[in-house]
């Protein structure tokens, strides 16, 4: 039987080289977006539907969900619409909080509520999420991000309890760094004149050769995605990239305070 994955923001990067990966490999997908119009590649792919979805419109994401409901239930749920909002927490506006927690987090709780009756009365079904490394660590003038990142992976484990009553999984992808327009297209960067020189040393690290090197590409960490989604393992956690492996493997081994001024060191020299 042939299965079918839902996904949020396949527009670019990380969900487009997921939806082309799950349709090659046999699967049916259904690749939503906020402008659909736009799409000049996945609608040429036969078993690849594209649909309109803002997850930040609560009445649009039930909407598609009753819409997508009566022709088949998704075998998987992939939650990866998401951006960055990074800089000084005292040059954000309240816009900026509010839609980077629209979109990272509610957005990902209402898309999911949307699904859990129809998983819940097959008995079966999996939501997968795409965290971030930033929801296991953390760096310099990337708070809100953060906080989205750490709440998913918070929610996402207690609710991995409730529904596996019903044999329903729950995991999630927490990739590092990837090589696409993120930084250009989905990266929000506020500002405020007392953090200049300290934001602008975190900014040159960030964008140094030899830690954007150890970058992964979308297509590999869609692999991981495929093998959340596929390889009927009880698990909560996928670490997708090396560059995130070794991050988290240093938190785990240095504990929290080594390597919080290990952070502080490495972006500041003190």
């Amino acid at each position: 039987m042939v299965k079918t994955i839902f996904i949020t923001g396949a527009s670019t990067g990380l969900g487009k080289a997921t939806a082309i990966l799950f349709a090659l490999r046999g699967w049916n997908v259904i690749a939503t977006m906020r402008s659909p119009e736009k799409d000049i590649d996945l609608s040429g792919y036969p078993n690849i539907k594209v649909m309109a979805l803002d997850v930040t419109d609560p009445e649009q994401i039930i909407d598609v969900a009753v819409n997508v409901a009566t022709k088949v239930v998704p075998d998987v749920v992939f939650n990866n619409a998401g951006y960055g909002l990074s800089g000084p927490l005292e040059g954000t506006t309240d816009e900026q909080l509010t839609r980077q927690i629209n979109t990272n987090l509610l957005g990902v709780m209402r898309v999911t509520k949307a699904f859990i009756p129809l998983f819940r009365e097959r008995k079966s079904g999996i939501f997968l999420t795409t965290t971030s490394i930033g929801g296991l660590v953390t760096f310099p003038f990337n708070s809100v991000y953060h906080a989205t990142k750490w709440a998913l992976e918070g929610w996402c484990e207690s609710l991995s309890y409730e529904l596996g009553q019903f044999g329903i999984d729950v995991k999630t992808v927490s990739p590092g760094g990837i090589r696409t327009d993120f930084a250009g297209r989905s990266l929000v960067l506020t500002n405020h004149p007392e953090y200049t020189e300290p934001l602008n040393k975190v900014l040159e690290v960030f964008a140094d050769p030899s830690r954007t090197a150890q970058h992964s590409t979308p297509e590999q960490i869609a692999k991981v995605i495929f093998e959340a989604a596929t390889d009927g393992q009880k698990r909560l956690r996928y670490i997708a990239g090396e560059d995130a492996k070794n991050i988290y493997m240093q938190r785990l081994e240095l504990g929290g305070e080594k390597f919080r001024k290990a952070i502080d060191i490495r972006f500041f020299g003190k």
